[in-house]
């Protein structure tokens, strides 16, 4: 999500029960216009908080764990998360203690003493491992979660890139992340500098089956204020704000869930270990990724890129392809300045291809859709708050004929994945025109020879309503003007209205001696979790066709 609202704070208190920091906008009360972070309360209900010293491990390695309790003994069970939960380890009670959060914890990290090791065994399989910290009255008091590779990559697995740099920039823990927050001196309070010592924030790692997805439920019925009803759930009942937006609870872990199901063999990689390991890829024929996936680092972008020139196969059940990052520190702090790049971050002047921008800015000259076809500025929204709330929830189908509908049954101008409302909350596009009924890419903005549009969507960057409306409105038109500006750079009224203006779409095309599937819709792993009939055979065969020997 790429939210400009530059309202400022006006009021901070503590959420009941939840050792959340609350802190009010200005106008009328509504959830969407309500920021709130999750900062732990020694006094509040019982909770406990938890971090590793790394995203990722191997098998036999050691696993630092850190915890703050405000309960004085805490157990731990770790168990690997999946179609089937497999129970590792499980600990007598431990002596745990309330420990303060450092100031400017979000950037600095929280420095707390190592409460625990674990040393993961040898013959680990790989996947997500959850932490759960309970009490003695077996009450669940937090969650975190790391991943734990594969010792011997299995050329017959599919490898599942987690998108923990998108992850980062949504997990405010502590006071901020890259969106909103108590930073100093920025819109919003957004803090441009993310540490990795930190707990996840909660919805982020596990969540209840009922918890409201990023895309409402169903459509409205009648004109009135744009709803986000995961906003407004998590308000009720202490979740942090963005928690449908980004983590391993909304997205890898469905499609991890799912595929396993389905009797595929899953390998997970952090983005870490995509960024610091150019090999990280090699051995397997088919990279996923899957869900909200919105940040990257070049160095990401070049192995991907390498993997696929060599004869890799890439799908992409993914949608809003956006920012350039860094990391720096060994991997331990994201940096991504965002809209204020250019003037605030400092490379701007020195190395302006790195600054961290979008992708699409001509300064950082690298646009998205030569590594996955799509970008997220030819995008947005769809089926979110006051943006198209009413459009498809489904992808239009131009190109039957193509192998990804093999078997399907769908023709020319079916729609697909509406029932489960896969098309959404941000979606990837390009430039584009209709020839004799088809859509062509125009080539204009990065698009590789010989692209398929194989099906089509319509999407916003301006949330639209009435005026008596528009006071529940979390974006307005910000991301419109935000495109203008880089893409124009114009920002007359009538350049904001054609910057509004997007498109997602699934496309399929050839680079190197590999190939490249992307489906660019954070919500298409929603259809998996529905059992879309649809959904699921294009996702099969996809996969099947990338994992099939050379």
């Amino acid at each position: 999500m790429n939210s400009t609202d530059l309202e400022k704070t006006t009021a901070r208190g503590e959420r009941p029960g939840t050792g959340v920091t609350v802190s009010q906008t200005s106008g009328p009360r509504q959830a969407a216009r309500e920021t709130w972070v999750e900062v732990p309360s020694e006094s509040g209900s019982a909770a406990a908080w938890c971090y590793s010293d790394r995203r990722s491990y191997s098998p036999a390695d050691s696993v630092c764990l850190y915890l703050s309790s405000n309960r004085p003994q805490v157990r731990l069970r770790i168990y690997r998360d999946g179609a089937i939960a497999r129970t590792l380890h499980e600990t007598d009670s431990l002596d745990a203690r309330f420990h303060p959060v450092p100031e400017r914890a979000y950037e600095q990290g929280c420095q707390w003493p190592v409460f625990w090791h674990w040393s993961i065994p040898a013959d680990a399989e790989p996947g997500g491992y959850v932490v759960e910290v309970r009490d003695s009255a077996e009450s669940v008091l937090g969650h975190h979660l790391f991943i734990v590779k594969t010792a011997h990559k299995r050329a017959d697995a599919l490898v599942l890139v987690a998108a923990t740099s998108t992850w980062a920039a949504y997990n405010d823990w502590g006071g901020a992340n890259h969106y909103f927050g108590l930073h100093p001196g920025t819109p919003r309070g957004r803090a441009p500098l993310l540490s990795a010592q930190r707990p996840w924030a909660r919805g982020q790692v596990w969540l209840p089956e009922d918890a409201p997805r990023s895309v409402n439920a169903t459509r409205q019925r009648k004109p009135g204020p744009a709803r986000y009803e995961f906003i407004e759930w998590a308000s009720l009942n202490g979740y942090a704000k963005y928690y449908a937006l980004a983590g391993w609870a909304s997205y890898e872990r469905p499609f991890v869930v799912w595929a396993e199901q389905q009797g595929y063999t899953v390998d997970i990689l952090t983005q870490d270990d995509l960024h610091h390991d150019p090999h990280a890829l090699e051995g397997y024929r088919c990279a996923v990724f899957a869900g909200h996936d919105e940040y990257w680092t070049r160095e990401m972008r070049d192995h991907v890129d390498f993997f696929v020139e060599e004869g890799g196969k890439v799908a992409r059940f993914a949608g809003n392809f956006m920012w350039q990052v860094r990391l720096e520190d060994e991997g331990q702090r994201q940096v991504a300045y965002k809209y204020d790049a250019g003037a605030l971050d400092p490379v701007a002047a020195t190395d302006p291809r790195r600054q961290t921008g979008a992708w699409e800015d001509p300064r950082v000259d690298h646009p998205g859709a030569r590594t996955f076809g799509v970008n997220a500025l030819r995008g947005i929204y769809g089926g979110f708050g006051g943006m198209a709330p009413r459009n498809p929830r489904g992808y239009t189908v131009f190109r039957p004929q193509h192998w990804a509908f093999m078997g399907t049954g769908l023709g020319y101008a079916d729609m697909f994945g509406d029932e489960a409302n896969i098309f959404g909350y941000e979606v990837d596009g390009l430039e584009y025109t209709f020839v004799n009924g088809l859509p062509e890419p125009l080539g204009t903005d990065g698009a590789p020879c010989g692209l398929q549009i194989l099906a089509m969507g319509w999407a916003t960057n301006a949330e639209h309503g009435r005026s008596e409306d528009a006071y529940s409105f979390m974006l307005g038109d910000g991301d419109a003007r935000f495109r203008a500006s880089i893409l124009a750079p114009n920002l007359s009224e009538a350049s904001i209205d054609l910057h509004s203006r997007g498109a997602g779409m699934v496309v399929h095309f050839h680079k190197g001696r590999g190939e490249v599937f992307t489906a660019a819709t954070c919500e298409w792993v929603h259809g998996l979790m529905q059992a879309d009939i649809y959904t699921e055979m294009i996702t099969k065969n996809v996969l099947d066709r990338f994992l099939r020997s050379p």
